[in-house]
């Protein structure tokens, strides 16, 4: 399917995708982590990488990630138009979640990366069970 923008209003309207409050995504956890009364964490922590929540006593950095954005092949959603940019920009993305999640690992972190077809579930996605202790 043709986009129905001209470049410049497809550029106009990808602008104004949010990176931060997605109720997708970062907001169904934080509704998870209240429904299972799961302390202790932060959220907007200046540090490299920028995780989406932080619990800085555990040392673990939660990055919670679009499918389409991060190249998860969930959906096989796959633009027709500009498909070479679009893979070249997945692409980029998943080599930088790679570089940000080793830079956390070489400090003695552990990062779990949840993926956003993994909070479609009203329950907790089962690699953060650890929370639950």
């Amino acid at each position: 399917m043709a986009d129905i923008f001209d470049k410049e209003m497809r550029s106009i309207v990808m602008k104004k995708v949010r990176t931060k409050g997605n109720k997708s995504t970062e907001l169904k956890l934080i509704s998870l982590f209240k429904k299972y009364d799961i302390k202790g964490w932060r959220r907007g922590y200046p540090v490299k990488g920028h995780p989406d929540f932080v619990f800085l006593q555990a040392r673990v950095a939660i990055f919670v990630d679009g499918c389409f954005w991060h190249g998860h092949d969930c959906r096989n959603t796959r633009p027709k138009e500009n498909e070479e940019y679009w893979t070249k920009k997945r692409k980029c993305n998943k080599k930088h979640d790679q570089e940000i999640t080793e830079y956390f690992r070489k400090r003695g972190w552990n990062v779990i990366r949840v993926w956003e077809c993994e909070l479609k579930s009203v329950t907790l996605p089962s690699k953060l069970d650890f929370l639950l202790v």
